[in-house]
């Protein structure tokens, strides 16, 4: 083993004699990054075809995004919310701008985003609403992944998520996903609100039937039920539209967004809705001292401006339709069983036979790109928005490589 072999292996032996086991990462330690490409300490450079799960939607190392930083870090980074900030206004001003909303509660992390929309929506359905004490319920879809708090693991159906977490926070039916059918059942009067992902990204980018999303939107609206979208990672241009409920026309009642959001700089995430919404709460009643802060704010107002271009929701127009294009290809070679998306956004389903979805990861690693596994035989695709064509195109040559098609 040579040199620099050794710091790799020196770094990755550190890390799991010190670090919970709670991940799996492939055995590449980066050191640097920028764009679309990451370094390793040794100096190796990977194609990056993840993008943090989409929260580097404008790759790595932003120019506008680095310098909003920069800028914001020499003046002020947190106050907490005892006090106002200079730059809370305009962010919460824009945002609900660009989501065609009235009022925004920030977050940190998707998760706590996602707790706080079932908190609004429970405490819409008793002061609104008028659903009985402890009664209301919220509907969710079967194979979602919307965090791993203990609440938001109590109504997944993935074991790994769930198991020996328990006792579950009560509350929740859970519906097969894309079926409306179902949902209609599952509604009664003590139903206040609808959560879904437009996409589900963690099962494997999965897309709902054509019309699911604008069927759930009228169906929510006829029982006076909100429908909360988790754009977490299907929004902020990763599908082609800004929010990938765009798709069918639909506007929910509540946008759930984060990682994008904070520009892979920092963590920022946001419930989005209206007046009548996020009105409910009273001060003391819900917060973050992390939440809304200046630094946060700074760059998210320019993750913002950039969206409002529509130069990242184009290109992902473009290149997904030559990334489709492209892996649909290779479904019925031997090799590919499916391929789902939308945008520069795939889910591809290995044959079983050619390898696990790890195994497929890895031997991608060794051809220098990067990609994440999920669920047995499936690995997903979702570059930065600012990839180009040429480097794109040289990722799916190393996938045909490594399925031999």
């Amino acid at each position: 083993m040579n040199a620099s072999t050794h710091a790799t292996a020196d770094a990755i032996a550190s890390v799991e004699a010190h670090s919970a086991h709670n991940y799996h990462p492939l055995p590449v330690v980066v050191a640097e990054a920028e764009g679309a490409w990451m370094t390793d300490v040794e100096g190796r450079r990977y194609l990056d075809m993840l993008a943090g799960y989409s929260a580097l939607n404008f790759g790595h190392g932003n120019r506008r995004l680095i310098d909003a930083a920069k800028a914001q870090l020499e003046r002020v980074t947190l106050t907490s919310r005892a006090f106002h900030h200079d730059r809370f206004a305009a962010f919460c001003d824009e945002l609900a701008a660009l989501c065609g909303m009235e009022m925004v509660l920030p977050m940190n992390t998707g998760a706590e985003a996602v707790e706080t929309a079932v908190k609004t929506a429970r405490k819409w359905g008793y002061r609104v609403k008028g659903v009985p004490d402890r009664r209301a319920r919220i509907v969710v879809a079967a194979n979602n992944f919307h965090g791993r708090t203990t609440t938001i693991v109590s109504f997944s159906t993935d074991p790994e998520a769930r198991a020996d977490y328990g006792p579950y926070t009560p509350g929740f039916d859970i519906v097969p996903y894309g079926d409306l059918a179902a949902l209609e059942r599952a509604l009664t009067d003590d139903t206040v609100a609808v959560l879904l992902e437009p996409i589900q990204g963690e099962a494997g980018v999965l897309v709902p039937p054509a019309g699911y999303l604008a069927g759930v939107r009228e169906l929510t609206r006829a029982r006076n039920v909100l429908f909360i979208a988790d754009e977490i990672q299907s929004g902020l241009g990763r599908t082609g539209k800004t929010f990938a409920c765009e798709h069918e026309g639909v506007v929910p009642d509540m946008y759930v967004l984060g990682k994008a959001l904070g520009g892979g700089v920092v963590p920022v995430s946001a419930v989005v809705s209206s007046a009548a919404v996020l009105g409910v709460f009273k001060p003391g009643e819900h917060g973050s001292t992390f939440g809304g802060n200046p630094l946060a704010c700074a760059v998210a107002l320019e993750v913002i401006a950039m969206l409002r271009s529509g130069e990242y929701q184009q290109r992902a127009t473009e290149l997904g339709d030559h990334l489709h294009h492209e892996l649909n290809l290779l479904v019925g070679g031997g090799a590919v069983q499916a391929v789902r998306g939308r945008g520069l956004w795939a889910g591809i389903d290995i044959d079983p036979s050619r390898g696990t979805g790890r195994q497929i990861s890895e031997q991608l690693m060794e051809r220098r790109v990067l990609v994440k596994d999920t669920h047995g035989s499936t690995i997903r695709i979702a570059p930065p928005l600012v990839i180009s064509k040429e480097d794109l195109d040289w990722g799916l040559d190393q996938l045909r490589e490594v399925l031999g098609d």
